[in-house]
Formats: C-alpha cells, sequence, structure tokens
C-alpha cells in the first residue's frame, strides 16, 4: 500500500506563547513529525503546520510584567520555539502565528458565517470582576472550589479532578489569581455558540468511522449525554487577541481563534506554494486532516472545533488523535527534582535523536501516559541504536574501507535475507500508519537482531585473517551494509539525522520507503564511516537534570540525584595480581529469567569464538528482551561455578549498590566480542 496520491493535511496543538518548550510538549511534536515523514516516504502529499498560540490575558499579563508589549514577547517566544523544534528535527511545512492578518481574517469570516445562520446569539451575562485590576477575569484566572466534587484548587472553567465543566460564577470561594482579591459579580453582554444546536451533528460525527480512538468517543459520549452548554466566544478588554467586528471592546475568546490558526498557517502555506487553500478546506474537501493533539484539549477538538467548522461550512477533521502524559521516572514531571526539563536544557546536554528514538518505541495509538525512565532511556538507547543498528555499519564499513578501498561486493552471499528485510516493509508501514510507532521499533530491532546475528555466525573478523578468503569478506560485508540501509530506511521517519548520515556514508540519496523493488547496493563505492551515533553517557544526564532542579536542595525523602556516595577503596594489588584477570568483551544473545531465583537472569555471552552461560544478579535492574544484542564485560577466566539451576562460567560487570540501581558497564562503540580488556 503506498500513499502516493493521498493529500494529507496533518497539524499539531499549538504551544502557548509564553513559555518554554519542554520535554512533555515534545511527546506530541515528535509523534507527529514521525506519522508526517513517513507519509511522505511513501509518497503522499502531505502538509505539517503549526503555530505558536499567542492571545488571551495571560500573555497580556506576561508582557506587562516584563514592560513590552505583548507584540514583543510573542514574536521572542516564537524564535524561541521555532529554534526548539529545528534543533528537535521537527519538519514542520509552516510554523506559524495566531496573530495574523490570515486568522483574523478567518476568525471573522467564520464568526460572521455563523452569526448570519443563526448560531451566534447575544445575551447579558454575570461575571467575575477584579476590583482591583479593574478587568473581567478569564476562567483560568479564578480559582477556588470545584461545585461538582469540591476539590479545592481548581480553575474557573473545569475540574481536574472530577473532569466537570462549569461556569466560573458557580466556583465555590472563588479568588483573584491575578491580584488575590476576591472577585465581584459585574454584568456585560457577550456572544455566544449555540453549540447544542450541533448535538444530532456531534453524535454522528464522533462515532464515524476513524474519526476518535475508542476511549476518546466514550468520552465525548459522555458530555454529549449530560447535554452541551452554549460557549461563550467573548472576552472583554482589556485583553490581547482579536476584536469582534461588529462589537467594538469585546474579544474572541483565545479557543476561537487558536484552532482557526491551523488554517491560517496553511492559508500562509498555500501563498508561498501556489496551492488552492478551498481545495483542502472546503466542505468537499478529498483532502484528509489529521490533529494531533494531548488528551487534556479534547472538549474543543472533538465538540467546538467539528461544530464550529460545520456550522460556517468548512470541511471538518478526517481524525483527531489524542494522546497521554508524561511522566519522568514514573512521576509527574517536578521542577524540584529536576525533571521538569525544558526542550532546551536537554538539548545542552544530549543529542536529540536519543529522545526521538525512546517516544517512538515508548508510543502507541491510544491515549495512556508514557514514562521517561532514564535508566530505561539510556540502556535502550545504548542497546538498540548503537548497540544493534549503528554498530553493524561501524562493523563491517571498516573492512570494506581497508581492504576493498570502499568498493561493495557484486553480489549477496544471502539473498533470502535480504528479500527478507524488505519483505517486513508493509507491515512496518501499516504499523506507523496506525501509529503504532512501538510495536513497530520492536519488528525493526527484530531485523536489527537477524542482520547481528547474521555476521557474528559469518566472522568477517575471522575470515579476515586469511586472503584466500577476501570475496567472502567482501560479500559477508556488503551483505551487512546493505541490511544495515534497509533498517536505516525504516528508522528513517524516527531518525531523520542518523538516515541523512547513513545515506551520506553509502553514497546515496535521500531514501524513499522500501519496496519489492528496492535493488541491493552492489559493486559501488561507499564513503569513510564517521561514527554515527555516541553511546547515551549517563553523567550528561545527571548533568541535566542539575541544570532543571528550580531547588538545589532535595526533599529529606528524596535520594541526591547522581552517583551515590562511594565506597572505600580497597587495598592495593600489585600489577601481577590485576594481569591474572582476563576481561573480555562480550555479546549478550540470550538473556530469561530464571525460574525460582529473585535476583538471577541467565545471560548466554558470545566471546568471538565461544559462548558462555553466567548467571547475574541484575534481575530487578534490567528486562531481559533489552539486555539481547548489548555488548558488556565480563570475567572470562572466573573458575565455574556450580549453582542449583545450572553451571555459571563467568561473571558480567556491573556499578551500583544493587536492587533497581545497578548499571552494567558497556564498551564503547567499535569493540567486538573476544576483545580483551587491558
Amino acid at each position: 500500500m503506498s500513499s502516493r496520491g493521498r493529500k494529507i493535511l496533518v497539524t499539531s496543538a499549538l504551544p502557548y506563547a509564553n513559555g518554554p518548550i519542554h520535554l512533555g510538549h515534545l511527546v506530541e511534536y515528535i509523534q507527529t513529525d514521525i506519522w508526517v515523514r513517513f507519509q511522505k516516504m511513501r509518497g503522499a502529499q502531505c502538509w505539517y503546520v503549526c503555530a505558536d498560540d499567542t492571545h488571551g490575558t495571560p500573555i497580556m499579563l506576561k508582557a506587562q510584567q516584563e514592560g513590552i508589549t505583548p507584540e514583543a514577547l510573542i514574536e521572542r517566544i516564537g524564535r524561541e520555539h521555532r529554534a526548539d523544534f529545528a534543533d528537535f528535527g521537527i519538519g514542520f511545512d509552516s510554523y506559524y502565528s495566531t496573530h495574523s492578518e490570515e486568522n483574523r481574517e478567518l476568525a471573522g469570516d467564520i464568526y460572521l458565517k455563523l452569526k448570519e445562520r443563526g448560531y451566534i446569539e447575544a445575551r447579558k451575562i454575570t461575571q467575575l470582576y477584579d476590583p482591583v485590576r479593574e478587568m473581567f477575569l478569564p476562567d483560568r484566572f479564578i480559582k477556588g472550589e470545584c461545585p461538582k466534587c469540591g476539590a479545592k484548587d481548581q480553575y474557573g472553567d473545569s475540574c481536574e479532578c472530577c473532569g466537570a465543566t462549569y461556569s466560573p460564577t458557580e466556583l465555590k470561594n472563588p479568588v483573584s489569581a491575578v491580584s488575590g482579591s476576591t472577585p465581584v459579580e459585574r454584568e456585560t453582554e457577550h456572544f455566544f455558540f449555540r453549540l447544542s444546536a450541533f448535538t444530532g451533528f456531534l453524535k454522528e460525527w464522533v462515532h464515524r468511522k476513524g474519526h476518535l480512538q475508542p476511549e476518546v468517543a466514550h468520552k465525548v459520549d459522555e458530555w454529549l449525554e449530560s447535554g452541551l452548554r452554549e460557549w461563550d466566544i467573548t472576552r472583554d478588554a482589556p485583553y490581547f487577541g482579536f476584536e469582534i467586528p461588529d462589537a467594538p471592546g469585546k474579544y474572541f475568546y483565545v479557543w476561537l481563534d487558536a484552532p482557526i490558526g491551523y488554517m491560517a498557517s496553511f492559508k500562509h502555506l498555500c501563498r508561498r506554494k501556489g496551492l488552492d487553500f478551498d481545495a483542502w478546506w472546503g466542505e468537499g474537501s478529498d483532502a484528509e486532516l489529521y490533529h494531533f493533539i494531548g488528551k487534556d484539549i479534547i472538549y474543543f477538538h472533538a465538540l467546538f472545533w467539528p461544530a464550529m467548522l460545520h456550522g460556517a461550512g468548512y470541511r471538518t477533521p478526517t481524525a483527531v488523535y489524542a494522546h497521554g502524559f508524561l511522566t519522568v521516572n514514573g512521576e509527574k514531571m517536578s521542577k524540584s527534582r529536576g525533571t521538569f526539563i525544558k526542550a532546551r536544557t536537554y538539548l545542552e546536554h544530549l543529542d536529540p535523536q536519543y529522545l526521538r528514538y525512546y517516544f517512538a518505541a515508548k508510543l502507541g495509538s491510544g491515549v495512556d501516559d508514557i514514562d521517561l525512565s532514564f535508566e530505561d532511556f539510556t540502556q535502550r538507547v545504548n542497546a538498540d541504536l548503537v548497540g544493534k543498528v549503528v554498530n553493524i555499519a561501524s562493523r563491517t564499513s571498516s573492512f570494506i574501507r581497508k581492504r576493498f578501498a570502499n568498493k561493495l561486493a557484486d553480489e549477496l552471499p544471502d539473498e533470502d535475507l535480504y528479500r527478507r528485510f524488505l519483505g517486513a516493509a508493509e507491515e512496518i508501514a501499516a504499523l506507523y500508519e496506525s501509529r503504532e510507532f512501538g510495536k513497530a521499533m520492536r519488528e525493526i530491532m527484530a531485523l536489527a537482531d537477524a542482520a547481528n546475528q547474521f555476521i557474528d555466525e559469518h566472522k568477517p573478523w575471522v575470515i579476515a585473517k586469511d586472503p584466500a578468503r577476501e570475496g567472502e569478506l567482501q560479500r559477508i560485508c556488503t551483505q551487512g551494509l546493505n541490511l544495515f540501509r534497509l533498517l536505516v530506511a525504516y528508522l528513517k521517519p524516527v531518525l531523520p539525522k542518523l538516515a541523512a548520515d547513513s545515506e551520506a556514508l553509502l553514497g546515496i540519496g535521500p531514501e524513499s520507503w522500501p519496496d519489492a523493488e528496492t535493488r541491493p547496493l552492489l559493486g559501488c563505492k561507499i564513503n569513510d564511516f564517521k561514527p554515527l551515533m555516541q553511546r547515551v553517557d549517563p553523567d550528561k544526564i545527571a548533568a541535566m537534570v542539575e541544570a532543571s532542579r528550580e531547588s538545589l536542595a532535595p526533599a529529606p525523602s528524596e535520594k541526591p540525584q547522581g552517583a551515590q556516595a562511594a565506597e572505600p577503596v580497597a587495598g592495593e594489588i600489585d600489577f601481577a595480581d590485576f594481569a591474572r584477570v582476563d576481561l573480555r568483551i562480550a555479546r549478550i544473545v540470550g538473556a530469561e529469567h530464571v525460574e525460582g531465583a529473585d535476583k538471577l537472569l541467565r545471560l548466554t555471552l558470545d566471546l568471538g569464538g565461544e559462548t558462555r552461560t553466567v548467571f547475574a544478579g541484575i534481575r530487578s535492574a534490567y528486562d531481559p528482551e533489552r539486555l539481547v544484542g548489548r555488548l558488556t564485560v565480563m570475567v572470562a577466566n572466573l573458575k565455574p561455578r556450580k549453582m542449583r539451576f545450572g553451571l555459571s562460567e563467568g561473571m558480567v560487570l556491573a556499578a551500583g549498590p544493587g536492587g533497581g540501581e545497578l548499571f552494567l558497564l558497556s564498551p564503547d562503540e567499535g569493540a567486538e566480542p573476544g576483545m580483551r580488556v587491558k
């Protein structure tokens, strides 16, 4: 199945222009970018648009605090957002601002069409007013007790505890978040969008196949069954936003013009690219329209947005895809623990490719939260990307360069294995299409295991010692590099930089999605290998956490980040004593739990010319599946020890106090099984 011929427009939710991008935001943008890059590789005409969400009271108040205009504030924040996204490889086709003429025109047009068709009504309302700051208070600047469940410290529009929505005047014991004063009630005229008029349409739209994930549709059903309320789309001056066309002193509520910002950003792109805006947004459009959003803004995107578009005569979304939140080390992101990490802070310490791959490995098509475990992050990136994928290229290209002047062989020694890799293209594509990225990564890594197994079985480092087997050596390494090429092509939506660097190594142009016609690279010259990716350095993670910590003093219940308190150094030994210990590089080719042993894993270790079984007390720290393919260091001349589970033929080396805090030692890229550690 090719995407060729499909017209696809994709958006991510608009980041608010009063603060920096953080890792929680990046779950969405990385997820969307992966999906878009996949569609483009498959030949679709696919556009990815976004914008800064720039209106509202928070922007106005922040600008006042800084002594600058709102325009100056959003221009500065916009530059910062663009730089962060670019450095994380987020490939927007248009990244714009909701404070644009295109958005002003479209918001006014949609409002006037809705009003003309009877979906806008004006009425007097009583609203909370801050007598100190002399301003009507937006919902999010009022705090109090939820009128439904009684939860304290809730916003004026919805409860984060029970999910109820309500009017700010229903909030119990309200307080102004701007001045701390008790708000008073004042009357004002506002305009309302008659959302309830679209109940029938929305009930049908919500359940049209593919529009919403099943769990999201179920939640929206609850809102529909409880009855839809008319939606207040007005804010009073002072307010930073668009003035309502026929109502001086009244402004559009930010949630009216923010989603219209998707349209405005695309309209800006249309003017640059010569595209027909109406062919994509008109009611009869044959294009596909997808919104990727966080689960906290489903109400706006699954009810207000399709109703507003339908009422104004525009097309509605093909699907709205919601995702969960990010936790770090199993907990909500925390500034005191240093786990509320800004995008820029991450970039100052770690390779963005690590995070792109890690998120991809954790993401599925549902709305479950995902966790960033720094230990799992380090282990997974090092084992999968460096130990499995990049290692193939480093192991084989060195022989091609040194022995064959960078020229590949004219044939593959195992055409069936190459075909097996090509045959996986459609299955992996189907997983990308359905946003099952974690499953796609598992399929790709299974292929990487097969590629490494091929190399390990043929042992090019052994063949290289026999001058009579030069041709065999060249063919084996050529096979390895062709398998590497396909692996990187499958990973390209996730790791565009690795793909570009690998294409440069292989001397080929930008790759499209592999198919049955993808021919192997044979008889051609490649370029010299350059390091494609370094291992994750735990010290850099510790430095990133420290740089993110708002308060350097940990809470009493918390353990300090970084290295454990050093144990006393053991007594001195002679060099002769050390020399008796034979440390070797070993590849973990098998790992499994040991029945009846709470602490042990049974490891099968490849030492280059033989395999050993070692029982290691690292079960509490490592998932066996994640160890397979990883290089480590073992004591190879330790006397075998008979245990009730079997014979342990050595020892692997790890650091840490024990329990979940054990860290298996790993060598640098380029090390091979059997090499002695000196």
